[in-house]
C-alpha cells in the first residue's frame, strides 16, 4: 500500500514538474532608443518607424560602431549641430570636414508629421542642383535647434518655399504649407521650418534636449566650416528597454 502511494506521490510530482516546464514565460517587448554620449550630456533618441530606410541604415552603422569617436563637425548656433563625417574620427585640428561619407545616399522619406521641430533628428544632403531627388547622406546627420517664430515669420516662410530659393540651394515646393501641428511647434518649442521637406526628418530628441544647446553654443571657426574650437566628440549606441524602465528614464529628473 505505502509503494502504491509513492508511486501516485511520484506521478503527480512528474506531472506538476512537465506542467510547470510547459508554461512559457511572457516576453517583455523592449523598445528601442539611441543613446548619443557627448562631453557636454547625454542625448536620448526616438527613431520613427515612417522612414523605414533611414531608421534601418542608421541602426545598421550604429551597431557597426561607425559613429564612435567622430565629431560634431558643424555647428551653428539657433541652427543646428552636424556630425557624422567618418574622416572626422582622426581629422587634424583647423581641417575643413563635411564631404565624408560611406560611399551610398539614401532615397528621401518626407512624412509631414515628421518635422525640424527643436531635437528632430535629420539627415544631411547635397543641395537640389546637384541631387534633385533630395536623397540623404549614408551617414551625415543634424539635430535641429532653431528658434521660435511667429505665425507672420511662418506665412513667409510658406510663400518662399513656393519659389526657388538659390541661398538654400532648394527648387520650389509650389503647394508648400505647414500643418496646425507644425504651426503650433513652431510658435512655442521652435525649430527650423525652412528645412521642410527638403531634409528627411527620422526621430526626435526625448531627453536632453538641452544638451543641442550647450553644443551649439560652443566657439566655432566660422572661416573653418563653423568646425568647434575645441573637438566635441560623440558615441552612439542603442540601448533597448521594457516599456516601464523607458518611462523611468524619461520622466527622471536631471539633478
Amino acid at each position: 500500500m505505502r509503494f502504491l502511494r509513492k508511486i501516485a506521490l511520484f506521478c503527480v510530482v512528474v506531472t506538476l514538474i512537465q506542467c510547470a516546464g510547459l508554461r512559457k514565460t511572457p516576453k517583455i517587448a523592449l523598445e528601442p532608443l539611441l543613446k548619443i554620449t557627448t562631453p557636454m550630456g547625454e542625448m536620448f533618441v526616438e527613431l520613427s518607424d515612417k522612414t523605414p530606410l533611414h531608421k534601418a541604415n542608421f541602426i545598421k552603422l550604429v551597431n557597426a560602431g561607425f559613429y564612435d569617436s567622430l565629431l560634431f563637425h558643424r555647428v551653428i548656433n539657433n541652427f543646428m549641430i552636424q556630425g557624422g563625417d567618418p574622416d572626422s574620427k582622426f581629422a587634424k585640428s583647423g581641417t575643413q570636414l563635411g564631404n565624408g561619407g560611406p560611399g551610398y545616399r539614401i532615397p528621401a522619406e518626407f512624412d509631414s508629421t515628421l518635422f525640424h521641430k527643436k531635437g528632430a533628428l535629420a539627415t544631411a544632403r547635397l543641395g537640389d542642383a546637384q541631387n534633385p531627388k533630395k536623397e540623404s547622406s549614408g551617414s551625415q546627420f543634424y539635430l535641429a535647434q532653431g528658434r521660435v517664430y511667429t505665425i507672420e515669420q511662418l506665412k513667409r516662410i510658406e510663400e518662399s518655399k513656393r519659389k526657388t530659393t538659390p541661398s538654400m540651394n532648394m527648387e520650389e515646393i509650389p503647394d508648400f504649407k505647414f500643418t496646425e501641428e507644425q504651426i503650433e511647434a513652431y510658435t512655442t518649442v521652435g525649430g527650423v521650418p525652412f528645412l521642410d521637406a527638403g531634409y528627411t526628418v527620422f526621430g526626435q530628441v526625448v531627453k536632453g534636449i538641452e544638451v543641442i544647446d550647450k553644443i551649439a553654443a560652443v566657439k566655432v571657426n566660422k572661416a573653418n566650416g563653423n568646425r568647434p574650437a575645441d573637438d566635441v566628440r560623440m558615441k552612439i549606441e542603442m540601448i533597448y528597454l521594457s516599456k516601464e524602465d523607458k518611462a523611468t528614464l524619461l520622466n527622471k529628473e536631471e539633478k
